[in-house]
């Protein structure tokens, strides 16, 4: 069945880590085809996309699901880090405040055999009513390249363009993105 009716969206647990670990990779891979060249494709998923297990934890990530098949993923946090899995984390991760700062979007992933059916939105939807229940009314995300349509879509802006060196000297580029949040719907 091809679109989103079937989709379920759900908060992720630990026990999704494995099959986020095999997803996250498999999608960077496929659906960054002619965006990225393979050498960055390479440093961003061995240097930078990844789990972030402290939003799962924090229960603020979901897993789209397609009779019982993890199909992608996405989240929202309400702490300071705007990107990256654990292991592109260095520092601590302090909580924002909602009254000051935008909430982060986080970590899209869909599986290549179900792009562009719907479930990216339909995480996004999940995420900012999330994020507006928490308080926040602003949103920021770090964008990959073949992302970017998929936030403007949303109604997020560009904000800067980021190249971020790995520490195999390759540079990855982001574009860093931003829009208001005035109520649940997005």
């Amino acid at each position: 069945m091809s679109g989103s009716a079937s989709v379920r969206i759900r908060v992720a647990t630990t026990a999704d880590e494995p099959a986020l670990r095999a997803l996250i990779p498999r999608s960077a891979h496929a659906l960054s085809a002619g965006f990225y060249s393979d050498d960055e494709r390479d440093a961003a998923i061995t240097y930078v996309f990844g789990v972030d297990s402290q939003i799962i934890r924090d229960g603020t990530y979901f897993v789209a699901e397609r009779d019982g098949v993890l199909c992608g993923c996405g989240g929202w946090s309400q702490r300071r880090t705007l990107y990256g899995g654990d292991q592109h984390k260095t520092i601590e991760d302090p909580l924002l405040d909602p009254a000051h700062d935008a909430a982060r979007i986080r970590a899209f992933f869909v599986a290549p055999e179900y792009a562009r059916q719907g479930i990216g939105g339909l995480l996004m939807r999940a995420c900012a009513a999330a994020a507006h229940d928490a308080g926040f009314r602003a949103l920021e995300l770090m964008a990959t390249l073949p992302g970017v349509p998929l936030y403007e879509a949303y109604g997020f802006v560009a904000v800067e363009q980021v190249a971020e060196l790995a520490p195999n000297r390759v540079r990855i580029r982001f574009v860093r993105m931003s829009r208001g949040l005035v109520g649940r719907e997005i």
